[in-house]
């Protein structure tokens, strides 16, 4: 597998990991809105390339045919087999930015709000109604073509539910089906980042990966404890996903396994 890496601090604990596998890779920048790599990889088989940086490298892969280049995946919030067993899908809004403007109330009714896509024009939080139509109404203040790619937008679709009382978050790396590492990055309110996770929290994301197998080949899953037991919390693009504690030896030495997987059949 050929390894195309945007410099962040993340990718270079990826770095370190393919090193100690012997595994080469090349750094690359971005030349912002344009989307274009510098330098321009060398690459030696369109069929073995993965990229890891910034979610808009897909344009990129995609533009140049890269297999598997960036893992695209789909709403979690839109797959059924997950419903029963979201956090915040039970009783969820699905406006546009334009319709939050015109049908949330102006209160101070707390919501949690994020992107339904995986695109990342907003981190998910939780906002007062107050303060959701505010940044709504200053979006829509604005021509479509004065947004810069990669902001919210008019037709940005949000889910917004009521907020929920989480205990602890972990991430889990899915790969072929299978759980390959995790991390503990929230225990009740405070940021910590350990490569620890309870037995059942642990099973819990695999019988969900098993649930929805063809969900993606590879992709990060977020999970959490509340008062009323485990829940998903969303999924994420693997290659844009931040690291945690992860285990990346074990991770990379995985994804770069998928090339024979990808070769056709001689």
């Amino acid at each position: 597998m050929q390894w195309i890496l945007q410099q962040f601090e993340d990718t270079q604990k990826l770095a370190d990991a393919l090193e100690h596998l012997g595994i080469r890779y090349s750094w690359h920048k971005v030349v912002p809105f344009v989307g274009e790599l510098i330098p321009e990889p060398d690459v030696q088989d369109k069929q073995a390339v993965v990229m890891f940086g910034s979610y808009t490298l897909w344009r990129y892969a995609e533009s140049r045919g890269f297999k598997p280049g960036v893992f695209r995946i789909r709403p979690f919030v839109h797959e059924e087999p997950w419903q029963a067993h979201m956090l915040n899908g039970p009783g969820a809004l699905f406006l546009t930015t334009k319709e939050i403007a015109t049908k949330l109330s102006d209160d101070d009714r707390a919501w949690f709000i994020r992107p339904v896509s995986d695109s990342k024009e907003q981190a998910g939080a939780v906002k007062s109604s107050a303060e959701i139509l505010k940044t709504a109404r200053k979006v829509l203040s604005l021509d479509p073509d004065e947004i810069p790619s990669g902001s919210l937008r008019h037709d940005t679709l949000m889910m917004l539910t009521a907020p929920a009382r989480i205990l602890q978050e972990w991430r889990i790396w899915i790969v072929n089906g299978q759980v390959v590492t995790y991390s503990l990055y929230k225990d009740g309110t405070r940021v910590t980042y350990r490569h620890e996770i309870d037995p059942d929290a642990l099973e819990f994301a695999q019988s969900l990966a098993r649930l929805n197998e063809g969900y993606s080949p590879a992709f990060v899953m977020d999970i959490c404890r509340t008062v009323d037991g485990l829940r998903l919390l969303e999924t994420n693009c693997i290659n844009a996903a931040g690291f945690y504690a992860a285990d990346l030896v074990k991770l990379a030495e995985v994804i770069d396994g998928m090339a024979r997987d990808l070769q056709p059949d001689s």
